[in-house]
């Protein structure tokens, strides 16, 4: 059995096309010795388009965008990338690997090519479930940077260089071989077939994602209940916070039983709640809460932030 750790840079991307520019692919055996470290450089047949995807400046490859044109087109290196992905006797990585294997997806249906059909894994996911942390999408950079990993960013061979390093030391984490990582770690292999593609999934992905989408039903449950309290309320023609309108952070509008027990004081008192921060005076959050919300209150001039405790010993006075 080989490894196969690839990956790609695309002269462009577009909802329906990826023009492959670059297929970097690194072939070693289970020891990670080295057989193979190459680029295949392609000629993408369009201009370079690389901003970001809100238009902003994007990367920069390590290439001269002008030798592009003398390269082949995808059709032409399609043999070697299908035979290399498909070999059974190769298991084939990536990172964040379903981009990439989308991409080649779009390039066979561009060029009227036969569809891929292989298994992949995903040195992305497998970080991600070996640290227990899903929060976020760990670029390579920051991973490779965190295992002490050098490479050229975004040099396609360097980055399947870089993919098959993670991967190496995932094995030497749980003292297993390439092909027992994902049984460790729990983890169902991704699959394109017939322009089919799965994701890689791990049992603690799973997990995770059914949780947030709990808390999260559970927080619409709160803020409803919340909302709907405040409709009903109704200020006093006097009181001592008359004049003042108030406006919580987020975290503290979702502990109900806190906000509407407040709720009901402010408008005891004489105050009213508003739901737009700038149409507030006062401005209700707890010391830790790093919210864009209440950063964004705290640089308001003329608005009085306050802690829930000073807001309880207001209603209490």
């Amino acid at each position: 059995m080989k490894l196969v750790f690839f990956d790609i840079e695309c002269a462009s991307v577009y909802k329906y096309t990826a023009k492959i520019c670059a297929f970097g692919y690194v072939l070693c055996d289970e020891q990670f010795n080295i057989i193979e470290k190459r680029d295949i450089l392609i000629n993408p047949k369009g201009k370079f388009h690389l901003t970001g995807e809100r238009g902003e400046k994007g990367i920069v490859l390590p290439y001269e965008y002008s030798e592009f044109k003398n390269y082949p087109v995808f059709k032409e290196v399609f043999p070697r990338i299908k035979e290399l992905l498909e070999d059974r006797d190769n298991l084939v990585f990536g990172h964040a690997t379903h981009n990439d294997v989308k991409y080649l997806d779009l390039e066979t249906n561009r060029f009227h090519l036969p569809p891929f059909n292989f298994f992949f894994s995903d040195s992305q996911l497998m970080y991600m479930t070996a640290m227990n942390d899903f929060s976020r999408q760990f670029g390579l950079e920051y991973i490779t940077k965190d295992l002490n990993v050098d490479f050229t960013p975004h040099r396609a061979a360097d980055d399947a260089y870089a993919t098959m390093r993670v991967v190496q030391a995932l094995c030497r984490k749980y003292g297993c071989g390439c092909a027992e990582l994902d049984g460790i770690l729990k983890i169902r292999r991704g699959k394109i077939k017939n322009h089919r593609m799965t994701k890689p999934v791990s049992e603690a992905q799973i997990e995770y994602i059914q949780s947030r989408e709990k808390a999260k039903k559970e927080r619409a449950v709160r803020r409803n209940k919340f909302f709907v309290h405040l409709s009903r309320r109704k200020a006093i023609k006097a009181g001592d916070l008359r004049g003042k309108v108030f406006n919580f952070s987020r975290p503290l509008e979702d502990e109900i039983e806190l906000s509407i027990p407040f709720l009901d004081g402010i408008y005891a008192h004489g105050g009213t709640y508003s739901q737009k921060t700038e149409e507030c005076n006062v401005y209700v959050c707890r010391d830790d809460d790093d919210t864009v919300r209440t950063a964004r209150a705290r640089k308001s001039e003329g608005l009085e932030v306050i802690t829930p405790e000073r807001l309880k010993e207001l209603l209490n006075d």
